[in-house]
């Protein structure tokens, strides 16, 4: 995985802010894939994964790239829906800069080379991407390089622990000719066929 070629974060992050955006308030306390996530939550989630790796990515190391994932509080920020496309747009830019995928770094309180905090940044816009999709019944077509290199991180990570969990939790079987995002999200713990629960 250190071995990653660069990519740009962009088109992901972009279609990641487009879901958010679309999300009435009204959904803001809706289930999720995520069982202990809301919407709202998930949201909240997202922009301070955005913070995290975005100073990941510029070697800022501190507050934000400290934090374990299970310690951190994600509040949904009060001008979320100004404030998460910023911080997205600030994540794809900063990963723009070719140091970003050199040398080390640190997210989540772990140390990481450059070239695999970048795709753990992208495969949590895809993931997420789908959990903001699929909790509010939005269509979801990510980024397809955006979905190959998420699809190869998390395939490597469940040979590494194991089919019956690890980081991402027990994997859910899909078919291996299924589209490449319902083998990722399987991959991630997700079943692909989630839906929301009836109010």
């Amino acid at each position: 995985m250190t071995g990653t070629a660069a990519f740009d974060l962009g088109p992901q992050a972009r279609i990641v802010a487009r879901l958010a955006a679309a999300v009435p308030d009204a959904l803001l306390a809706g289930r999720t894939p995520c069982p202990a996530y809301t919407v709202g939550d998930l949201l909240g989630h997202l922009a301070s994964l955005s913070i995290a790796f975005r100073d990941a990515a510029r070697k800022d190391l501190g507050a934000t790239t400290d934090t374990p994932p299970g310690q951190a509080a994600h509040p949904l920020p009060a001008r979320w829906r100004e404030d998460l496309p910023r911080v997205l747009g600030e994540l794809a830019e900063a990963w723009q800069d070719p140091a970003a995928w050199t040398g080390m770094t640190r997210a989540g309180g772990v140390d990481l080379p450059g070239p695999v905090a970048g795709v753990v940044a992208v495969d949590e816009l895809v993931v997420h991407g789908w959990d903001v999709a699929r909790a509010t019944g939005q269509q979801y077509v990510p980024d397809q390089v955006a979905l190959r290199a998420s699809h190869a991180f998390l395939l490597a990570a469940a040979r590494e622990d194991g089919r019956d969990g690890g980081v991402f939790g027990a994997v859910v079987p899909v078919p291996e000719d299924a589209p490449l995002l319902d083998r990722a999200i399987g991959l991630s713990g997700r079943d692909p066929a989630w839906t929301p629960p009836p109010p």
